[in-house]
């Protein structure tokens, strides 16, 4: 049965999957990525975001802090997570796919929770020099954005696997 697919999950799925492998690579890439890289240019805004966020910058990477190359490798979990859910959702047809866009959105959702928890509980030491509007902007929105969306996801694939479920489990039971 072809599975029920929404137009604002697509989009969002296919939004971000180019964003969050810019991202990996830049961490994993590192520190070719980073300023004084010869491969720089390709991240040439991380130039900010390696000041507005220590996790991605020169000294986290002089001290062998493992946290943004260990967030790189679940980026790329998660992309292939949404990029099959795109493809059992519109290529495929496949009812399977709402489990692999649940899967994908609770692990982005996990680590972007473990990402900003990490920031409360070493009071700020990643983030917490910036001025309130540079944080507000470069900090909490992005992560406020991907924790909204990823919840939304969760909840609309996770009713629809609910549903999917119960459905069964009548069919069964006839």
């Amino acid at each position: 049965m072809a599975p029920k697919t929404y137009t604002w999950i697509s989009l969002w799925f296919l939004f971000t999957a180019p964003l969050m492998l810019w991202d990996a690579g830049y961490c994993l890439m590192r520190p070719r990525s980073m300023v004084g890289g010869d491969l720089h240019w390709i991240w040439k805004p991380y130039e900010l975001y390696e000041k507005v966020d220590y996790v991605y910058g020169v000294k986290a990477f002089e001290n062998g802090e493992g946290f943004a190359g260990a967030a790189a490798v679940l980026n790329v979990l998660e992309i292939s997570m949404n990029i099959i859910y795109l493809y059992h959702a519109h290529v495929k047809r496949s009812d399977v796919a709402p489990l692999f866009g649940y899967t994908g959105a609770v692990m982005t959702l996990a680590k972007t929770i473990l990402y900003t928890s990490q920031e409360y509980f070493c009071s700020g030491c990643s983030v917490g020099h910036n001025d309130l509007l540079i944080a507000v902007l470069f900090w909490v929105m992005p992560n406020l954005v991907w924790i909204t969306f990823s919840a939304l996801i969760i909840g609309r694939l996770g009713q629809d696997i609910a549903a999917s479920i119960r459905s069964g489990s009548r069919k069964k039971a006839q």
